[in-house]
């Protein structure tokens, strides 16, 4: 079973994705990805939807300092 925690990472882009919204927006980036998936949703796109609420959790994740996931 996967952890649904841990966003799924499509590729690079993605992270670059994430780099410009976390420069761009700071503290509500994550808010601004999740209002991009609103939108997304609003456009019957559930593609994009479901990208941008990857691109949310990812910003949450990386906002936190500490590890996570397995630590060997």
């Amino acid at each position: 079973m996967r952890d649904t925690s841990i966003p799924y990472i499509a590729d690079r882009s993605d992270l670059i994705v994430v780099h410009d919204l976390m420069r761009g927006f700071g503290p509500a980036a994550a808010d601004e990805a999740t209002a991009r998936a609103h939108r997304a949703r609003d456009r019957d796109n559930v593609v994009q939807f479901c990208r941008w609420r990857q691109l949310a959790r990812l910003v949450t994740l990386l906002e936190h300092p500490g590890a996570w996931g397995t630590i060997h």
